[in-house]
């Protein structure tokens, strides 16, 4: 990236500094769950158009947009989608509506994109890229296995070669990106189980299946098991969410559930972990005489980060905010379904830090999350400083 563009860059986001912030809360105010963020797609189209870009919706909700000419393609990453948490930040523009909010910073990625969107529509008039960017507003993120498998069905990474995204981290203060080669994120799956036995009265176990002890030996041997049974560098962390059995002490019930996440550092090891988790179960239940139904749901692998693709990052963060705004960061046990399109072209995902200095650290997925706004520029700033350093300018 030339001097000349980065200075453009940087020029146009503070240009629309305040519109960008007003974007962010806009739909911060308005949010949209998973396969519903109609309104979402509509301002950012009207936006993109606006500025030049060609814009096509895709089926559902999201959108393609494209700006520039030429065979090569590097295409940048927002997700939109809310969650179905309570908004308790109190702040003006809060969710107006009841049990939905912007906790993830989704919002925020959806700005940043516009921001980048901007910028990169006055780089190009200054003067062409060496081939073209593909702009991806991607709905339902939030849901597995993710709305990025329902772009990639409609062509999207057609002659991409690299693809940039990134993610809100409230650990990191505003200013600073946080970038890490390998992985960035762990598979994800989600796991039901089901048990079904006899029931009967506490005191004679010996004529049920006593479904409530082995439901407790499914959660807490699991595992033990997976511990014993894969690599123990592949970080398998089985985690329950809700356990339900029983409605008397002195019953035991005939039915039970567990629930929870599998949660796996590997990408080799995601792919062997869905048997083992089925095998272990049915051996685990078999000798207290109950039956056991399992549902797993395979959700993202891990979102792996190209080597190539982080140091076009690293030359964005250094040519647009300094040296000193790069920060390293640790593999995190959350999924994200940007590691689908990772499975098919290199790129990264860089971490937007929006915690503000000397402030508060928040935790994603909680209604409580706030973010200092200046992170929007900032992520506008590395979006487009992205795109500019991957593909280079026409004729260099």
């Amino acid at each position: 990236m030339t001097e000349t563009a980065a200075q453009t860059i940087a020029s146009v986001v503070d240009e629309h500094d305040a519109e960008l912030v007003g974007l962010r809360r806009d739909l911060h105010l308005h949010p949209e769950l998973s396969w519903s963020e109609h309104r979402t797609t509509d301002l950012v189209a009207a936006r993109l158009e606006a500025a030049g870009w060609r814009v096509t919706r895709t089926p559902e909700t999201g959108l393609v947009a494209e700006l520039g000419t030429g065979r090569r393609v590097v295409a940048l990453r927002a997700d939109m989608d809310a969650l179905p948490v309570q908004d308790v930040t109190g702040e003006p523009w809060a969710s107006s509506v009841a049990g939905l909010a912007h906790a993830c910073g989704h919002d925020v990625h959806v700005a940043a994109l516009v921001g980048a969107a901007l910028a990169l529509a006055q780089v190009v008039h200054e003067h062409p890229l060496d081939g073209r960017v593909r702009l991806l507003l991607q709905p339902a993120e939030e849901v597995m296995p993710g709305g990025a498998l329902h772009l990639i069905a409609q062509g999207v990474l057609d002659d991409v070669e690299q693809i940039f995204a990134l993610h809100c981290d409230p650990a990191i203060d505003v200013g600073s990106i946080g970038l890490r080669t390998g992985s960035l994120t762990s598979a994800a799956d989600r796991i039901e189980v089901r048990l079904a036995g006899t029931g009967g009265h506490t005191s004679r176990p010996h004529l049920t299946g006593d479904l409530t002890f082995a439901l407790a030996k499914v959660t807490t041997e699991l595992p033990a098991v997976l511990s014993r049974r894969m690599d123990p560098r592949a970080g398998v962390s089985v985690v329950w969410g809700i356990i339900q059995a029983g409605s008397a002490a002195n019953v035991i019930p005939d039915r039970g559930l567990a629930a929870g996440t599998v949660r796996i550092l590997d990408a080799v090891a995601w792919h062997e972990c869905e048997q083992i988790v089925r095998d272990a179960i049915h051996d685990l239940v078999r000798p207290y005489g109950v039956t056991a139904t399992v549902d797993y749901q395979r959700g993202v692998p891990p979102v792996v980060n190209d080597a190539g693709s982080i140091a076009v990052l690293a030359a964005a963060v250094r040519e647009g905010l300094g040296p000193e705004a790069q920060v390293g960061v640790l593999q995190s046990l959350g999924g994200e379904d940007f590691g689908w399109y990772l499975d098919t072209v290199p790129g990264a995902m860089f971490r937007l830090g929006t915690r503000a200095r000397g402030g508060p650290t928040y935790e994603l997925h909680q209604g409580n999350l706030r973010v200092d706004e200046r992170a929007i520029g900032i992520g506008a700033r590395i979006l487009a400083g992205a795109a500019v350093t991957a593909l280079g300018l026409a004729g260099r």
